[in-house]
């Protein structure tokens, strides 16, 4: 089986929206807070937050790339997986 970190980051991101627990931090991060996205609202959330149209630019733009390995770092902060990164 492969692991989720050794898949394209456009895969990656597909399975993150379809995590009830991303959902919840998507939807808590658009302010509203103690709900939870569906997947394609998720999806929306991560598309915006990396400032691209189509999960597949993940791939092929470093900026984006860049954009989503911040986005899953404060993901796993939030969800207590690693300590919260320092500002």
């Amino acid at each position: 089986m492969t692991r989720l970190t050794q898949m394209h980051p456009a895969q990656q991101a597909g399975i993150l929206c379809n995590d009830p627990q991303f959902q919840k931090f998507a939807a808590t991060r658009s302010g509203l807070p103690g709900t939870q996205f569906c997947a394609s609202a998720a999806a929306q959330y991560l598309r915006e937050a990396c400032n691209i149209t189509s999960r597949r630019e993940l791939n092929t733009d470093a900026i984006a790339h860049s954009n989503f390995a911040a986005l899953r770092t404060s993901f796993d902060a939030w969800a207590g997986r690693i300590a919260s990164p320092n500002n």
